[in-house]
Order: C-alpha cells, then structure tokens, then sequence
C-alpha cells in the first residue's frame, strides 16, 4: 500500500508540473507538430493531433516500463 500511495504523490508532482508548464507557455508547440491533421472549411474546423497522440503514447509508454523496473 505503500507504493501505492508514493505512485499517486509521484503522479500528483508530475501533473502539477506539466500544468507550469503549460500555463507558462513553454508547451506552446504541442499540438502544432508536423503530421498534426488540421482541415479548415468554411464552416468547419477539423483537428486530429496524430502525431502528438503518439508522442504522448511513447512517453507513457517509456514511464510505465521505468515505473515497472523500479517498482
């Protein structure tokens, strides 16, 4: 249960700082990457972040194994 516990605090910490970041601006490119979908008619406004999907995806990927390892 112990783990459990330092797990949440860990990722408490992690959105707190990604929130900072974030709110300061320095994510600014996130979301605006090339194979990032957008399609804009008249009426319409089409966005699929395919690549940023797959960054968030490898990333989470890489945290879950280091969390595997050490846990």
């Amino acid at each position: 249960m112990k783990s459990l516990g330092l797990l949440l605090v860990g990722a408490g910490l992690l959105l707190v700082i990604i929130g900072l970041l974030a709110y300061s601006g320095a994510l600014s490119w996130f979301g605006r990457l090339p194979g990032d979908l957008r399609w804009e008619g008249e009426h319409s406004r089409i966005y699929f972040p395919l690549t940023s999907m797959l960054l968030i995806s490898l990333l989470l990927s890489l945290l879950v194994a280091v969390l595997r390892r050490f846990l």
